[in-house]
């Protein structure tokens, strides 16, 4: 196996960034690394970066010792150049995502959305792929009062390509199998959407290995099983996920005032028990939090 910079040292938002590659016979992985860069780098930094997905290596890293965080990908050798636009913008927009994250910056997540839908709308549309917006995002189109912190979009395994090319001025990691924390290996891409000041994380995944479908499932690669909603945003039509998915994450992340929030438009809908039946059964909360949120927020509903 080789190991070789292909970029760096390089600053940004405080942290001091590489850009490697490790080729094995016909096994490529690209590697983003960061480590605290000190008054050097403008710093300290204003967060981890676990935040994002890069995690710590289970050895010291080479180029950042025991500290250095890394985002991985698997890509072949003649992908560098695209992989290396989206290192370079990832670390240019860090500090504002960074920004979001931890200083309660809001994210400009209604300018990239609309960004998203004029990007998207036409060209998957024509290619019959099928996608929507899902998440807190979706509850904030229906018009329950949360300030999402990013943008999470749903398809499948061909829209999840394509979507990459689409927004391929926008992309801080590269279209590529890689590891989501608490998702697993997935192949998807992230962007940050708007200027480097301003705008709002993209982020679109499937699973790598193909999963017997769950029922209403959201981010498995298979939009003809999710409950969905037609409506439209800036006056453009699009498709979100029902609110019932936000309503129990929210719980699940101990977001009450969220919850409260988008229980007012699940209330205003009407709920849709069977939805939300299976989401409690597969969530994290505990036997009680299931029944008092299925009584308390929505019971007048269900009977």
């Amino acid at each position: 196996m080789t190991t070789e910079m292909l970029s760096g040292p390089d600053l940004g938002a405080g942290y001091l960034h590489q850009l490697s590659i490790e080729r094995e016979e016909v096994r490529t992985t690209f590697t983003f690394h960061a480590q605290d860069g000190g008054a050097d780098a403008n710093g300290p930094p204003k967060g981890s970066l676990d935040v994002f997905g890069f995690v710590h290596p289970p050895t010291p890293c080479m180029f950042g010792g025991p500290r250095c965080w890394h985002r991985r990908f698997l890509l072949p050798f003649a992908d560098a150049p695209h992989v290396r636009r989206a290192y370079n913008r990832n670390r240019f927009v860090l500090e504002t995502m960074l920004a979001q994250a931890y200083d309660q910056v809001p994210a400009g997540v209604e300018n990239a959305l609309e960004e998203v839908v004029d990007r998207l709308t036409g060209p998957l549309e024509r290619d019959r792929v099928g996608w929507y917006v899902g998440g807190s995002t979706a509850a904030r189109v229906l018009g329950a009062a949360v300030a999402p912190g990013d943008i999470d979009l749903g398809t499948t395994r061909e829209g999840v390509d394509r979507i990459a090319s689409l927004l391929s001025d926008y992309l801080i990691e590269p279209i590529a199998p890689t590891d989501w924390p608490n998702t697993g290996i997935v192949r998807g891409a992230r962007a940050f959407v708007g200027t480097f000041q301003a705008g709002a994380r993209v982020e679109w995944s499937v699973p790598i290995e193909p999963r017997r479908p769950v029922p209403f499932a959201e981010w498995g690669g298979h939009p003809e099983g999710v409950r969905l909603v037609e409506t439209e945003f800036r006056g453009r039509p699009i498709r979100v996920t029902r609110p019932e998915y936000a309503l129990v994450r929210a719980c699940e992340k101990r977001r009450p005032e969220a919850a409260r929030a988008i229980a007012e438009v699940v209330r205003r809908m009407t709920p849709d028990g069977e939805l939300l039946d299976a989401l409690l059964a597969r969530s994290s909360l505990t036997t009680p939090e299931r029944a008092a949120l299925r009584r308390q927020v929505i019971g007048e509903f269900l009977g």
